[in-house]
């Protein structure tokens, strides 16, 4: 296995969709407790999109973030969509819970990347970022423009390059794809020059077969890791009336609810907290760096924390195996 390429120092991290009302409406106060609670526990990586409430997380996050020691903590956040305020905004049409008066427009070039990160930092209040991801360039997205290999080119001619050259000129310190589904990913391993991947949905107890037979394969080669955002599949494993994102998450296919009744049954036979089981299980692969949960709750953020070190005996993943549930080659905790 190559060395790799960039170290990410924290395991755990909070994630800002929920912050930016896409699941529901989060009042400042929980905007505020959340992040204050994550902090109290040791948490000290965050990440966070302009595209997450269309502005709200960032301004949320960097509120509090804003207090704190700078090089105390990590965060990242995304790139590819510009904001743009406007009296006729469609806000509404992409978060219905959110107050922002902005309008996303897609701009994979350097110069929306440059952009877009100094509406971040502004958004924010901060100085850097860490970790810059390149968001939604991916087939599951049906608010592009243009089909995404129509994009692609855009991307592997302005994006990727200059957030090369961000890096080393240590504007930044790590850069890589923000998506859905593997093939961006698979993708920017062959053509750019990247360091860590953010898996959006793509390695859960639930789904996980391609990151096991491709995406890890490809990313040990060459010496790139993940952030695992996906360990509860927006929150259906914890018992949310969703799968995923989108706005037809809560259309959740036969076999998904099918496969969400036996790892509750297995979890039941054994005694074993299935949210625990599944936060572990995300964050098991070597090429694992971090695992982040969205939530706008302190009560949740601070479960989760708790569950990494929940003890789960040997013969749940031995039953998960014998059902067909965990791919053969899949790493188990230990």
């Amino acid at each position: 296995m190559s060395i790799r390429r960039y170290h990410l120092r924290h395991r755990f991290g909070l994630g800002g969709v929920a912050i930016g009302n896409e699941f529901a409406f989060a009042t400042d106060e929980q905007a505020e407790a959340t992040p204050s609670a994550a902090w109290d526990a040791g948490v000290r990586y965050f990440d966070v999109s302009p595209w997450y409430g269309l502005g709200l997380a960032e301004r949320r996050f960097g509120r509090f973030l804003a207090r704190k020691p700078r090089d105390e903590f990590v965060i990242s956040s995304k790139v590819g969509k510009l904001l743009r305020a406007s009296r006729d905004h469609a806000a509404k049409s992409y978060f219905p819970f959110t107050n922002s008066p902005n309008t996303p427009h897609f701009d994979y070039t350097a110069d929306g990347v440059k952009r877009s990160i100094e509406d971040s930092l502004q958004r924010l209040g901060l100085d850097r970022l860490d970790i810059v991801f390149v968001h939604d360039l991916s087939p599951d997205n049906d608010y592009l423009p243009q089909d995404w290999e129509t994009l692609w080119p855009v991307a592997e001619r302005g994006a990727f390059p200059a957030l090369t050259r961000l890096r080393e000129e240590g504007v930044i310190d790590a850069w890589g794809m923000g998506v859905n589904c593997p093939q961006p990913i698979l993708r920017c391993l062959d053509v750019a020059d990247s360091d860590i991947h953010l898996l959006a949905s793509q390695y859960s107890l639930v789904d996980h077969a391609d990151a096991v037979e491709q995406l890890f394969p490809a990313a040990r080669a060459k010496g790139v890791s993940f952030v695992v955002g996906s360990a509860l599949n927006a929150g259906f494993l914890g018992g949310a009336p969703r799968f995923n994102y989108g706005a037809d998450n809560t259309v959740i296919a036969r076999d998904k609810r099918e496969r969400l009744q036996t790892l509750r049954a297995v979890a039941a036979n054994h005694g074993v907290d299935l949210v625990a089981a599944a936060l572990q299980f995300s964050l098991a692969p070597d090429v694992a760096a971090s695992l982040i949960v969205g939530t706008a709750s302190p009560t949740h953020i601070l479960a989760d924390h708790a569950a990494l070190r929940a003890k789960i005996p040997p013969a749940f993943w031995q039953e998960l195996r014998e059902r067909g549930i965990l791919h053969p080659d899949a790493t188990i905790p230990d």
